[in-house]
């Protein structure tokens, strides 16, 4: 019979099983972001495995941003952070698991939402920089790429005005595909009409967020994806 730890024993690799010790380590504890961990020994000694096991365990841990190892100090609980969604994001579309026009989809679900919630919850200061943001964009007019570091930037701060910590990871996790697919939306409007017509919807909705208006919120963030997923859905 085996006596390695029970958090260790059963189906999966050894440095699966180990993760899933530390991940339970934190659960059990109730450890909050930045609290710390104890090292690769203790869990070692602890679960019956060699160092290298835990090693593995702790870096597929960090890389997963579930905690923070950095050399010279003791691991720390890591904070909630949207990368890990973007990388799992990218690779579902590129490897055609899921199509742009879909996260399309599901980001006029989100962001319809994030909108009505930004107008209810915003502060001063958010309200007055998605309102600069919007001006930015309309002063940039023609230059795709700092239009689109704009476009990203603007959801992004619609979301965090929300003040749901979840809605501003998801939609921070689309930022590596708005970097491709903005400019390609922005080619596909030939006339000047088309382009202005998205940045006046832009500061549509920035006004309404700014004017404590969901209502109005919600409608000119409905009617800027409808007319974006139109075209966007032009190239796929």
């Amino acid at each position: 019979m085996s006596d390695a730890h029970p958090a260790v024993r059963g189906g999966g690799s050894l440095v699966r099983q180990a993760m899933a010790a530390v991940t339970g380590h934190i659960r059990a504890r109730a450890l909050r972001v930045g609290d710390v961990l104890p090292g690769e020994a203790h869990f070692a000694a602890e679960l019956g495995v060699s160092r290298a096991v835990m090693r593995e365990a702790f870096g597929a841990l960090a890389a997963l941003n579930r905690i923070e190892v950095v050399n010279g100090r003791k691991p720390r609980v890591a904070a909630i952070d949207g990368s890990v969604m973007a990388a799992a994001l990218d690779h579902a579309v590129s490897t055609d698991q899921v199509t742009v026009p879909q996260v399309w989809d599901v980001r006029r679900t989100l962001e319809l939402r994030t909108a009505v919630l930004a107008a209810q919850n915003r502060t001063e200061t958010e309200a007055a920089r998605l309102l600069e943001i919007a001006d930015s964009m309309v002063r940039d007019y023609g230059e795709f790429e700092v239009m689109t570091r704009h476009d990203i930037a603007f959801h992004q701060a619609i979301a965090q005005a929300s003040h749901n910590e979840l809605f501003s990871q998801i939609v921070a996790s689309f930022g590596p595909l708005m970097q491709v697919a903005v400019p390609t939306a922005w080619r596909t409007r030939e006339t000047q009409a088309q382009r202005l017509r998205i940045l006046d919807q832009h500061q549509e909705i920035a006004r309404a967020i700014a004017g404590s208006n969901p209502d109005g919120a919600r409608a000119a963030m409905e009617a800027h994806f409808d007319a974006s997923i139109d075209d966007l859905l032009a190239n796929f």
